[in-house]
């Protein structure tokens, strides 16, 4: 089974957010601090073009919880797992 990663940093409020959700609906993860980690930097890069957190992997697709919103986050978040 494959597991979401969440690419974050401490410092981040969308970040803590989107964890919340996370947490609310009992989906486990694994949590990867881009400060304690620079290299997953240019994985998000890679697939974003752009350095954003919270960044979300799941299956090699990638979402974003920049500039949170939670339903956004929710729909983009269920279509990710759909799969």
């Amino acid at each position: 089974m494959a597991i979401l990663t969440v690419y974050s940093a401490t410092w981040c409020p969308d970040c803590l957010a989107a964890m919340r959700v996370l947490d609310e609906r009992g989906i486990k993860y694994n949590l990867v601090d881009i400060d304690e980690n620079p290299d997953a930097v240019d994985i998000i890069i890679a697939a974003k073009g752009k350095r954003v957190v919270p960044s979300l992997e799941y299956k090699g697709r990638f979402i974003d919880g920049n500039r949170f919103n939670r339903e956004r986050f929710e729909k983009e978040l269920n279509e990710l797992l759909a799969d």
